[in-house]
């Protein structure tokens, strides 16, 4: 499998985009790192987890995934951290995995939500005991966020937490939960006021260990490609009040805050299922003769795999650009972050049906690496915020701002 091209000018693999400014010199040092154990350790998986029990195939890439080390860079600094994450390290680590298998960088994202909330908010009891497990991977964690009736709109979350003594008692229900069934811990939005569900301030946000009494997975949630999913029930769930993340009332600008910095990263992974699209279809092009030809000299074709590899460099370009303005320091990256995820999950779509076509009928055949492809791109469009909900945010941008003439 080929995650990187291998140009001339460079001894060793190196990202398309890595003699860009938004690189450093670790960050083109990790590209091809990564791109070497996603061929060793988890695109050899990526057909059995595909076919398999997810949250089996999951803790099978969690494993992995810790002994390497790659849980730390979503918790640098181990216990005690306040710092947040490189995100363009995020980004590269994440479109390399996606390229091997979706499950495997649907687990990691999900880890990665679930810790944020903590470097950024936690108090120093709970760092001191989640963040060097999450960074080991002696820990799993989730995000439990959306709701049967709050997707888009968070400020309708139901679920409540109650307080009572020293503890709340949390009652309601969250859907499509990743991680949900194979977590430690899941950081929990529930609301802690009874003003009216526009209310900004009446969402609070929780630490809850999964074992609690009161915390159980409802059900698992089968999806189009497998992923590790579930929906949870709260019923008189618990929790000290020491597990309260910030104060009551910060809940809301907690999950946009971890949401705006890891939606970036949702448009990398888009990137690396559309290069293993690009790659899986130049590699059919140029074995298959159709009418006396190679399928790559025919002009249609060249056509077709131009406008996917513009794209995808169109994509990168915007992705990257966004994490290094997070690098850079910028306080929000909302109009960067927006335009990175909704433009490369677009892309990713157009460029996988793209390949999809070029294989013929075998493109739609069950147990293709394009057929696997299709299946898995589709949800990006939707997690940490739909297309439609990331034009929102731009335009909003443009309306309130305006835009940068030359």
């Amino acid at each position: 499998m080929v995650l990187v091209d291998d140009r001339q000018s460079s001894p060793t693999p190196g990202h398309p985009l890595g003699s860009l400014p938004f690189f450093d010199q670790g960050h083109r040092d990790l590209w091809p790192r990564i791109a070497s154990f996603v061929a060793d350790h988890i695109a050899p998986r990526a057909a059995a987890a595909d076919a398999g029990d997810p949250n089996d195939a999951a803790r099978g890439f969690a494993g992995a995934l810790a002994d390497a080390g790659w849980f730390e860079y979503l918790v640098p600094g181990r216990a005690g951290s306040t710092s947040k994450p490189d995100l363009t390290s995020v980004c590269l680590i994440r479109e390399c995995l996606a390229g091997g298998s979706a499950l495997a960088d649907g687990l990691y994202a999900a880890h990665g939500l679930g810790a944020f909330p903590l470097l950024v908010a936690a108090p120093p009891a709970l760092r001191d005991r989640w963040l060097g497990r999450v960074a080991s991977g002696r820990a799993i964690a989730g995000f439990a966020l959306t709701e049967p009736d709050a997707g888009s709109d968070v400020g309708a979350i139901r679920t409540t937490a109650r307080p009572d003594g020293d503890d709340y008692v949390i009652d309601g229900e969250k859907t499509l939960i990743s991680n949900a069934g194979i977590a430690d811990y899941l950081i929990v939005f529930a609301r802690t006021s009874d003003g009216d569900t526009a209310t900004r301030r009446a969402l609070s946000a929780f630490v809850v260990e999964t074992d609690r009494p009161g915390c159980r997975v409802a059900r698992e949630v089968p999806l189009l490609a497998p992923h590790a999913i579930a929906d949870l029930r709260f019923e008189n769930c618990r929790v000290p009040s020491a597990s309260r993340l910030g104060s009551e009332g910060d809940g809301l600008a907690m999950a946009l805050a971890t949401l705006d910095f890891y939606r970036t990263s949702v448009g990398a992974a888009a990137c690396g299922l559309a290069a293993r699209a690009l790659h899986e279809a130049r590699e059919r092009v140029l074995s298959r003769t159709q009418f006396g030809i190679r399928l790559a000299d025919h002009q249609a074709t060249r056509f077709a795999l131009a406008d996917m590899a513009t794209e995808l460099d169109a994509a990168r370009l915007l992705v990257y650009r966004a994490a290094w303005r997070s690098a850079a320091g910028a306080a929000r990256l909302a109009r960067e972050a927006s335009m990175a995820k909704l433009f490369a999950t677009e892309a990713a779509q157009r460029i996988v049906d793209a390949a999809v076509q070029l294989h013929g009928g075998s493109g739609v055949s069950k147990g293709t690496v394009v057929e696997r492809l299709y299946r898995e791109v589709r949800a990006l469009r939707i997690y940490e915020g739909t297309s439609e909900i990331q034009r929102l945010v731009i335009g909003r941008h443009v309306v309130e701002h305006g835009i940068v003439l030359p």
